[in-house]
């Protein structure tokens, strides 16, 4: 009975350090770093993980606070990446921070870079229906909005070639240059045009100063004959006023003489007082 004795307590001390192992992974659980941290549940559907492995670096503001501590593909959606996170406790996760994959262009390594756009929500610490820990919304890296901006220029500038390799085909080519060679001779005959247009109104300019050259002295002369013609005409108009006083005088003579011829006695006697004319006196 001995050696059984002896069995049975290296079996009970073998059952005992377990149980004091497994109490104090437990307290270590509870009070030890995993106390002073969370998880968070990740799904990636649009964002590739390559170069992303379990103790990946957590990131916020460029500063570590957590590693990656699982990954799980989904058996339904082989697109869909399940990422827990471990973060410290202290780090704000608010239920509007989003994570990203980043990556470093030398080394090709992949983090998890937590962001808050805005002001910060309240904290993140609701657990979703069938899930094990609090999920944080997917965003989009600075990576990814790089990609697909060089995949838009590069589709761009594939079109564009194409554009140009179709412009500058062996029958566009005729034509461009055909055109070309048409637009060289507009210019020609415009220049041209301009030239002669400039030494006509040249040739109009040295005309005009010709014609008021020349009419210059007619113009005097015209206006010496409307001078003379002014005088000649003034001096009508008084010869015409004396004649015309002159031909009132006589035919007054002549009506004081018809007034006598009609009076007889008049005639023996003389006029009377009524036929004097201006400036006569009864004799």
């Amino acid at each position: 009975m001995e050696p059984e004795a002896r069995y049975t307590a290296v079996g009970a001390v073998l059952l005992a350090l377990l149980l004091s192992l497994v109490a104090g992974t437990v307290w270590l659980t509870r009070t030890g770093a995993r106390a002073d941290s969370r998880q968070y549940t990740v799904y990636f559907e649009h964002q590739s993980l390559e170069g992303l492995q379990v103790g990946s670096a957590v990131e916020m503001r460029g500063i570590q606070v957590g590693r990656v501590e699982h990954l799980a593909i989904s058996r339904d959606n082989i697109n869909r990446v399940q990422v827990t996170l471990r973060v410290d406790r202290k780090t704000p996760v608010s239920v509007n921070t989003v994570a990203a994959v980043e990556r470093k262009l030398l080394t090709g390594l992949a983090r998890i870079a937590l962001d808050t756009p805005g002001t910060p929500a309240r904290e993140l610490t609701e657990v979703p229906r069938g899930e094990t820990y609090p999920v944080i919304a997917e965003g989009q890296s600075g990576f990814e909005h790089v990609s697909d901006a060089l995949n838009r220029v590069a589709i761009s500038g594939n079109d564009a070639l194409v554009g140009v390799s179709e412009l500058l085909s062996e029958q566009n080519r005729k034509e461009l240059m055909a055109t070309v060679a048409s637009i060289h001779r507009m210019s020609q005959a415009i220049t041209t045009a301009a030239g002669d247009l400039a030494q006509s109104g040249k040739e109009l300019a040295d005309a005009a100063q010709k014609a008021r050259t020349a009419a210059q002295p007619a113009a005097e002369q015209a206006s010496a004959t409307l001078r003379d013609v002014s005088r000649a005409a003034q001096s009508f108009e008084q010869e015409f006023r004396v004649t015309a006083e002159q031909l009132r005088s006589s035919a007054e003579v002549v009506s004081r003489a018809a007034d006598r011829l009609d009076d007889p006695r008049a005639l023996v006697f003389g006029p009377g007082q009524q036929q004097l004319g201006p400036g006569e006196k009864l004799r």
